[in-house]
């Protein structure tokens, strides 16, 4: 056994224990939101808060679970909401004859500046 394949187990095994630490993670973060969605579940049942306060509740819980472990994302087992999406014209105005103009003044100014530079 040569180098080249010690060093390719080595490899392998490290992908292999990082995709199990990630998959574990996940199922715990998983098992966690069912817990924080008990809870919630609960805690509006007794009038304690509303549905919507139930949701930014276990929302939250989630997002602070994920900042512990970045690397490690959570499937959304609930629908979203759509996402609004907003249309911007971002079409230039049509230029005006006197913009037509000016422009083709700055670009003659241009060439002369340009005829100049290359005499000296």
């Amino acid at each position: 056994m040569g180098l080249g394949d010690l060093v390719q187990k080595a490899m392998y095994l490290g992908i292999g224990v990082a995709s199990y630490a990630g998959e574990k993670a996940g199922e715990k973060l998983t098992e966690l939101r069912a817990q924080v969605q008990k809870v919630a579940d609960e805690m509006v049942e007794r009038g304690e808060m509303n549905a919507e306060e139930g949701r930014k509740f276990v929302d939250d819980m989630m997002k602070r679970a994920q900042q512990a472990n970045p690397n490690v994302a959570v499937e959304e087992n609930r629908p979203t909401e759509p996402r609004k999406i907003e249309i911007l014209d971002e079409e230039e105005p049509t230029p005006t004859q006197t913009t037509v103009n000016d422009m083709r003044q700055q670009v003659a100014d241009l060439q002369e500046e340009l005829r100049r530079l290359q005499k000296n």
